[in-house]
């Protein structure tokens, strides 16, 4: 029996039976049925955000998490599969996950604006600007004298962010092999550096 408002209900006169919710959320989950979606919505929305009070929410919160777990059933409910639980379990279990989202989000703490990480740094001065320049050039006349070996393994390691043992199966050689080449790179890099 249908009621004016397009509302299913039994013989009683109550909302509708689990098999006809569950009906309605596989033909959404399927063909994205709107009327099926507007019967859920109908029987369920009203109970959802008695729930959510009930659980300790403010109305117009709870106002909130029904229509965003609404939302979600119309958007996943191609996930829904019957013979794991019936349609008003699954829904309740949604809006369950968006309501402990919402909470995190609210309890999560404000940064503090003190925190070194969020303080800008001061601008470079022109001094600043020019040591670091000559010290990469320090650097980069260091490595040119690099043999070849030893400055594919520092590209590979430090420049392309390889790991040791991508480096030894890359190059095919041992793992030991490319931490040594990298140890005697370093030393002849700091030679010359010093001797700069």
């Amino acid at each position: 029996m249908t009621s004016p408002g397009g509302i299913r209900q039994d013989k009683t006169g109550a909302r509708a039976l689990p098999d006809d919710l569950d009906r309605d959320l596989t033909a959404v989950g399927l063909d994205q049925d709107a009327t099926a979606f507007r019967r859920l919505f109908a029987n369920l929305a009203p109970r959802l955000k008695f729930f959510l009070i009930k659980g300790g929410m403010i109305e117009s919160a709870a106002e909130d998490v029904m229509q965003e777990t609404m939302m979600k059933v119309w958007r996943k409910a191609e996930m829904y599969d019957s013979s794991k639980a019936s349609a008003s379990t699954w829904i309740y279990s949604i809006a369950r996950n968006v309501k402990i989202d919402r909470l995190r989000k609210e309890h999560r703490p404000e940064p503090d604006p003190e925190d070194p990480c969020f303080v800008a740094e001061d601008p470079e001065t022109g001094e600043q600007a020019v040591s670091r320049k000559q010290d990469r050039e320090r650097i980069q006349k260091a490595m040119a004298l690099l043999p070849p070996e030893q400055m594919t393994i520092i590209k590979m390691s430090f420049f392309e962010e390889r790991s040791h043992g991508e480096i030894a199966e890359m190059l095919e050689i041992p793992l030991g092999t490319v931490k040594s080449r990298i140890r005697l790179a370093f030393g002849k890099i700091r030679a010359e550096l010093e001797d700069l």
